[in-house]
């Protein structure tokens, strides 16, 4: 099921991905944001557990900020996997 979540407080603005009926990552993609840090991590999480890579990368700050990218992804994909229950 293909998912889009809204970010808060981060330089990406939207976050996008696909999870099987597995919960596994797939077609990760930020709008904005440092590009190739982003690609980066969709690439490292690629068809990886959901449950494994929000349990990683939440808590994340980036700066100054109390949150990140990749919390923002953490946040997202823990809603998603919410939702598909």
């Amino acid at each position: 099921m293909q998912y889009n979540y809204k970010t808060k407080g981060v330089c990406a603005t939207n976050i996008s991905f696909e999870l099987d009926d597995n919960k596994c990552v797939h077609n990760l993609q930020f709008q904005g944001g440092c590009n190739g840090n982003l690609k980066a991590i969709a690439r490292l999480v690629e068809g990886m557990d959901a449950e494994k890579v929000k349990e990683v990368l939440a808590g994340n700050t980036c700066g100054f900020k109390n949150t990140s990218c990749a919390d923002q992804l953490s946040k997202a994909l823990g809603e998603a996997v919410a939702s598909s229950l």
